[in-house]
Formats: structure tokens, C-alpha cells, sequence
């Protein structure tokens, strides 16, 4: 059982975007070139996140996407399901036809143990919050010792332009972020 790159992609999108938030909104243009994701696979992404009323757009100078709800409002849960990613452990999709329509048998005899598990996961991606892992990336940074870390965060086009000569980047080398909530779970146990 494992994740796939829609949904670790789409998780790791909606953290960069919490993360910049607060200073405007976020263009899938930056999402992109610091998580290197295609521009056109998230535009697909966040096209889906916007349906589920997860994110929202701004448009012409000075916009991009910000969170629809609160941070702490937005499971992990809610980001897969919203780009169409399956959690499901079972061979049949949880029809409960293990052995294919034509087949006749019905269920295989692990199906229970399948169908637990995909209750435990949606329990468990319930359960983190996207606050959770922004604040996980943000004690990431503050344990290195710096304020900003690798998680650069830019302020509106218009400000920027007038700070940039002022202000310069903070990186310091650091884990690379969890790309997937598998990975968050083992990072937190």
C-alpha cells in the first residue's frame, strides 16, 4: 500500500502554501520551482483543491491561491480525497468482489483485514491537520537555528521589489520535507 505522487504532491503544494500565506497570496508558479512539481500538474491539483472549496484564487497582479479554511480546519484526509487519490488497500475497491465481477467468489479471504486498514488510514489522515505539519515544518526551521531555514517566504511582488535589496535569504541545510504522510508518521513515532 502506498501513496501516490498525486497525493504526496498535492500534500506538499498545500504546506508551502500555508507556509506563504500570510504574506498574500501564493502563485503555483513559486509552489513550483521550490518543490519542483510541474506547473501544469499543480494547476490540475489545484483545480481539484479549489472544487473542494480547500483553496481559493485570486486573479490578475498579485494573485495566486490562498486556504479556503483555516489551517487547522484542512486534514490531510481532505487534501487526498479532494485530488481523486484512492485509499484503498483492497483488491476490489472495496466492492467486495476480491476475485473480479466474473469470478463468482466474492470476497477473498483478507478483505477484512484490508478494508481495517483503509478505515485506520482515513482515520489516521483525519487526524493530521494541515496546522500540524506547517507547524512541524516551522520547528523544523527553528530547531536549525535559523528563522527561516530552507522554507524561504516571499512577500508580495509589489513589497518585494521595494525590500529586496534590504533583505537577504536565510538557508541553512535541513531534512528534506516529508513527501509523503507515511513518511510524516515515522518522522513523529
Amino acid at each position: 500500500m502506498r501513496l501516490t505522487t498525486k497525493g504526496r504532491f498535492a500534500v506538499t503544494a498545500m504546506i508551502d502554501l500555508a507556509l506563504r500565506e500570510s504574506h498574500g497570496p501564493v502563485t503555483l508558479a513559486g509552489i513550483s520551482q521550490r518543490q519542483h512539481i510541474s506547473l501544469s500538474y499543480l494547476e490540475q491539483l489545484f483545480g481539484k483543491l479549489r472544487r473542494f472549496d480547500i483553496v481559493e484564487s485570486t486573479r490578475g497582479p498579485g494573485g495566486g491561491y490562498t486556504l479556503a479554511r483555516r489551517a487547522d480546519q484542512v486534514t490531510v484526509a481532505d487534501i487526498i480525497i479532494a485530488v481523486d487519490e484512492p485509499l484503498d488497500a483492497t483488491q476490489c475497491g472495496g466492492k467486495g468482489n476480491c476475485s473480479g465481477e466474473d469470478a463468482g467468489h466474492g470476497r477473498c479471504m483478507t478483505h477484512d483485514l484490508w478494508t481495517s486498514l483503509n478505515q485506520k488510514m482515513v482515520e489516521y489522515l483525519s487526524s493530521v491537520s494541515l496546522a500540524d505539519l506547517v507547524k512541524q515544518q516551522e520547528g523544523r526551521a527553528h530547531v536549525h537555528g535559523v528563522r527561516e531555514s530552507k522554507i524561504k517566504i516571499e512577500a508580495p511582488k509589489s513589497a518585494k521589489a521595494s525590500t529586496a535589496n534590504t533583505k537577504k535569504e536565510v538557508e541553512a541545510k535541513k531534512k528534506p520535507l516529508a513527501n509523503s504522510v507515511f513518511t510524516f508518521a515515522q518522522q513523529i513515532n
